[in-house]
């Protein structure tokens, strides 16, 4: 890899938001300012409008960037040191299919992408797709890294961690959380440490300092007065949709001791406690967050645009994902701690050593080095190993073509089971199965695992 102009090949490229974000965030790093980066999308037009945007940032910026935009994943891949993926296989048409047939028998999903039917059917449609990504990079850039943003992340990165590839699944739910946490605390950010560790999206912060004081028995009695006694107030208010009073994470902590990465609008479809009956959701969730309708409702070029005007009114800023600062570390050699979801293999002592943990891990010159966490406490352990056993099954169904443990995988999910007998849950999957048929191959024909 040339450290004066790597190639950064975004796979998914012509989607909503995040590609463009990707390429501000590599375009605020001075090392990255003459990279190429290579837009890929199989639907071409929409990559070459991601590409129209990024060339507005370039000139903005006055840097060298080169943008590339093929027409076959090859050609993309050819000379790769570093591949992003970002896809939703199906698009709405098939995300509309996970969210609103579970719907018809009771199962209120808030997002759908990381377990419970949605999660679980788009999975399904993934790991074949981000495989097909992987197995072309081990034969085309061998030496390339793969960053997987695409969810679900755990059961993306664990079918495809498989392959002879290196991947990182990347997110932004620790940062964000760390940084509502010391909201909450109202501490100052430079002067907190912490550890988190467990799954995507379920990953538990079990040390919170600042300087010699630790701030765990803080965070239970802030959040437990504020959003479950109601003793103080809430913080103010604003407009994103993303926001949610958390009494749903702060419940779970008062459980497990711990709280845990994520919303409380994601955090109340993954467990049998939060969203049986509407009353309950309309009990714990102040907003309703429909984000089936906020992806009917995207506008790419909107949201490209509006990228551009804040670079042109503020400068190319670093918007907070980890991809980037990785790139840069291992093109300058600078030092950095980001959190990644990368196989166990021991790294959570008490979790499986097949599956896939998100944890803290070192990023340098000579690559991403995943930090050894210990155990976990063992109530988050426990809560873990419930999503685990899904994401295996979810895993096996993929890569196999196997009906029956699909069925398996949804029928363990807790929210699943919370809602629905047997035979109704049988009698969704298989309507899911039927409605996804023709992003799901695996399941009409033999696959080939390897």
């Amino acid at each position: 890899m040339s450290a004066d102009d790597p190639r950064i090949v975004i796979v998914g490229a012509g989607g909503w938001v995040f590609p463009m974000e990707l390429v501000r965030d590599f375009l605020s790093f001075p090392a990255l300012g003459s990279a190429t980066i290579v837009l890929y999308d199989i639907d071409v037009p929409s990559a070459e409008r991601t590409a129209t945007s990024a060339e507005e940032l370039i000139s903005l910026g006055g840097l060298s960037a080169r943008i590339e935009v093929p027409t076959t994943l090859r050609d993309a891949l050819r000379g790769a040191d570093f591949a992003i993926t970002v896809f939703q296989v199906g698009g709405v048409d098939a995300y509309a299919s996970d969210i609103e047939i579970p719907r018809e028998y009771g199962i209120d999903q808030t997002v759908g992408d990381t377990l419970g039917p949605g999660g679980i059917f788009r999975g399904l449609r993934t790991v074949p797709a981000l495989r097909e990504v992987a197995e072309a990079m081990a034969e085309i850039c061998p030496d390339a890294l793969l960053l997987n943003y695409a969810n679900p992340m755990a059961i993306n990165c664990w079918a495809t961690d498989l392959l002879d590839v290196r991947i990182v699944g990347l997110c932004h739910s620790v940062q964000g959380t760390s940084e509502q946490l010391m909201r909450e605390l109202e501490v100052p950010d430079d002067e907190v440490t912490f550890e988190c560790a467990g799954v995507n999206h379920t990953a538990w912060f079990t040390t919170f300092r600042r300087g010699g004081e630790d701030l765990i028995p803080k965070i239970r009695e802030v959040m437990r007065a504020r959003y479950v006694d109601r003793t103080i107030p809430l913080l103010p208010r604003s407009n994103d949709p993303y926001e949610s009073i958390e009494r749903v994470r702060t419940e779970l902590m008062l459980l497990t001791g711990y709280f845990h990465t994520e919303s409380s609008h994601h955090a109340s479809e993954y467990w049998a406690w939060f969203r049986k009956t509407p009353e309950l959701v309309d009990e714990y969730l102040d907003r309703r967050w429909n984000y089936l309708e906020v992806s009917r409702s995207s506008d790419a070029s909107q949201s490209n645009a509006e990228i551009v005007a804040d670079a042109r009114a503020s400068g190319i800023r670093h918007g907070g994902e980890f991809a980037a600062p990785i790139i840069d570390s291992l093109v300058t050699g600078t030092e950095r701690v980001v959190y990644g979801n990368v196989r166990n293999d021991g790294l959570i002592d008490n979790l499986p050593a097949d599956a896939c943990v998100e944890v803290a891990c070192r990023v340098d010159a000579d690559g991403v080095h995943p930090v050894p966490y210990g155990t976990l406490p063992h109530a988050c352990a426990a809560l873990n190993e419930v999503q685990i056993t899904v994401q295996r099954l979810a895993v096996e169904a993929a890569m196999t073509g196997d009906r029956d443990l699909v069925h398996a995988a949804v029928a363990l999910d807790p929210l699943t089971g919370a809602v629905q007998t047997l035979p109704r849950i049988h009698e969704m999957v298989d309507r899911m199965l039927e409605a996804e048929a023709r992003w799901l191959p695996q399941f009409t024909a033999p696959v080939d695992v390897g």
